[in-house]
C-alpha cells in the first residue's frame, strides 16, 4: 500500500492541549492502519511561538521524532533542546509539553502506542 501526501488529512488545531498558537497535523497512518496498537501518527508543524501544552499519557507512549527546526521539550526530566534528528521518547504515566524555539517552524513526526493490547 502506498500513501500519497495529497490523501493525508490536514487539521489546524488552535491551542493544542492548552498550548499557544496553531499546530498544523498531518495524520499519516490510521488506528486501523496500525493494527489498533497506536491512535496516533502523524507529521505536526509548529510555526516559532507555537507550542503543545503539559499532558499526560496513561497506558500509552509517545515519541517525536524532530525533522527540521528547533524544540524546547519539557517532560518529567526537565527541559531540553531538541534538534534535527533528535528523538523523544515519554513512558506512560508520564506528561510532557514542546514548543517551536527557533526562528522557523518546528516540523516532527509523532507517534502514539497503547502501553498493552
Amino acid at each position: 500500500m502506498i500513501k500519497r501526501k495529497a490523501s493525508y488529512p490536514i487539521e489546524n488545531r488552535e491551542k493544542m492541549r492548552d498550548g499557544e498558537g496553531a499546530v498544523i497535523v498531518e495524520d499519516l497512518l490510521t488506528p486501523d492502519e496500525m493494527y489498533n496498537r497506536g491512535r496516533f501518527y502523524a507529521k505536526m508543524t509548529l510555526v516559532p511561538g507555537a507550542s503543545i501544552g503539559h499532558h499526560i499519557h496513561e497506558n500509552e507512549m509517545e515519541s517525536f521524532y524532530i525533522l527540521s527546526g528547533e524544540a524546547e521539550y519539557t517532560d518529567n526530566d526537565g527541559t531540553v533542546s531538541l534538534l534535527p534528528g533528535d528523538t523523544a521518547l515519554l513512558p506512560s504515566g508520564n506528561g510532557h509539553s514542546i514548543r517551536c524555539a527557533g526562528d522557523t517552524p518546528l516540523e516532527l513526526i509523532a507517534q502514539i502506542l497503547y502501553e498493552k493490547l
